[in-house]
């Protein structure tokens, strides 16, 4: 196995209708034309911004350097995470994502599983997360067509870190009032069942049939660690929670797992460095890449930050 150094991705802005125009505080981003709903931190298109892959895509990295950047996590080749914010200004349409079995019927390598963290919310603030319980196919259905269906929506009140997983058949929504990290497979497969008379694309027939009226969805309480919180372990991602003291460096963060990890600022700014690598700095929501094969990593805060980590599951 080659050694890789760890290093820091530039965000990818994603024009959405129901996004903003100025992205502040998050973002130093502002736009005159169609508004930014998500930033893809580790999309295909993500360049390196640091290190010796600085201004390749992450696409190119992972095809040239698989398994010394993936490690256990290497699977099918590609990179197994999408993580992306989500910035809603509007309500998004009530969607469904299919499971693993649904997509490679279709021809696709895999469905979508996701995650939300809720790096802030407003009062009030609440998400659909399912299908009322003792409503059936024929009434989602009826509802999609009589444009009701938000009435058979199961709603969960979101507040700042909280952590709510969004498994595959899951019937969702996201409105107003929230900023979401996200994580997800890699995988672009969304059917919309509804979309409050815009003018896109709806997927009825695909919908239901990727929908179920049962799930595991909703929100997730962490589990505290020796140092940390974890935030989510399930088949496809385990999420955690850091806070760290400035100037203390926090190796632990980044204990061999023999699998790559991902770092996302969430507060703060440090400093990554590991044995013949460059040490960059990684500021508040950004994204540094920790290849499987980086040896003795270490991270620094300049003050006190929050990081969060996301580890890839083998599927």
């Amino acid at each position: 196995m080659s050694t890789l150094f760890p290093f820091r991705l530039e965000p990818w802005f994603r024009t959405r209708i129901w996004g903003f125009h100025d992205l502040a505080p998050w973002y130093d981003y502002k736009t005159t034309g169609e508004p930014i709903g998500e930033v893809w931190l580790t999309g295909e298109m993500c360049a390196a911004a640091t290190g010796s892959f600085a201004g390749q895509s992450l696409d190119k990295i992972t095809a040239q350097h698989g398994r010394d950047l993936l490690g256990n996590a290497y699977g099918d080749g590609q990179f197994p995470l999408l993580i992306k914010l989500l910035f809603p200004k509007e309500k998004l349409s009530v969607q469904v994502h299919p499971d693993d079995a649904m997509a490679q019927k279709y021809g696709e390598p895999r469905g979508k599983t996701e995650c939300w963290y809720a790096l802030d919310a407003a009062p009030g603030a609440q998400v659909a997360l399912g299908i009322k319980p003792g409503v059936t196919r024929e009434q989602v259905r009826a509802a999609i067509e009589s444009s009701s269906l938000e009435a058979l929506l199961e709603m969960v009140p979101v507040a700042k870190n909280d952590l709510l997983f969004v498994d595959a058949g899951t019937v969702h929504a996201m409105g107003p009032g929230v900023v979401i990290l996200e994580t997800q497979q890699t995988s672009d497969l969304t059917y919309r069942m509804y979309d409050y008379g815009r003018p896109r694309e709806l997927h009825l027939d695909k919908s239901l049939e990727a929908m179920r009226l049962k799930t595991r969805a909703g929100k997730i309480p962490p589990k505290n660690a020796n140092s940390h919180s974890v935030l989510i372990d399930e088949k496809y991602f385990e999420i955690e929670r850091w806070a760290l003291q400035a100037g203390k460096d926090a190796a632990s963060i980044t204990a061999s797992t023999g699998g790559l990890q991902l770092l996302f600022v969430a507060e703060g700014t440090i400093h990554i460095s590991a044995d013949g690598g460059e040490t960059f700095a990684v500021n508040r929501c950004e994204l540094a890449v920790i290849p499987a094969s980086s040896r003795n990593v270490g991270v620094e805060a300049e003050s006190p930050a929050t990081v969060i980590r996301i580890q890839p599951r083998t599927s």
